[in-house]
Order: structure tokens, then C-alpha cells, then sequence
């Protein structure tokens, strides 16, 4: 597995998250169901993530949702 980096707008700065291409196929698909774009989804994810780092908080957030 390699690592997807992708460049994304937090709050009017930008960052970079790398994830493996797997979690990337799963946020895409949230956001599609919630009716969002993924840089919304994210900005979700991350005002909730707390301490937890962002890739983190977006790999768990991603494995909660193939949960149902």
C-alpha cells in the first residue's frame, strides 16, 4: 500500500493529508451520501478530531462508516 498525499484547505490555511488510496475511496463515498464535498467532509472530521492527528481521525472516521 502507498501513500495518497493530497493538499486540502483547513480553516484558510492549507495542509497536506497522506492516506493510504482505500480511506480516500471511503471519504469520497461519505461525502457523496451526506450530500458534501470532501474538503466540507473534512473540515467536519477535523473540528471534531480533538488531539487525535488528522490523518488518524480520518482513517477511523472512514473505518466507522464500513461499520454502518
Amino acid at each position: 500500500m502507498f501513500l495518497e498525499k493530497r493538499s486540502i484547505s483547513l480553516g484558510g490555511h492549507r495542509t497536506s493529508v497522506a492516506l493510504e488510496s482505500e480511506f480516500w475511496v471511503i471519504l469520497e463515498k461519505m461525502a457523496a451520501e451526506q450530500d458534501c464535498t470532501l474538503p466540507k467532509l473534512i473540515l467536519a472530521i477535523d473540528a471534531e478530531r480533538g488531539l487525535r492527528p488528522l490523518a488518524s481521525a480520518l482513517r477511523i472516521a472512514a473505518l466507522e462508516a464500513c461499520k454502518g
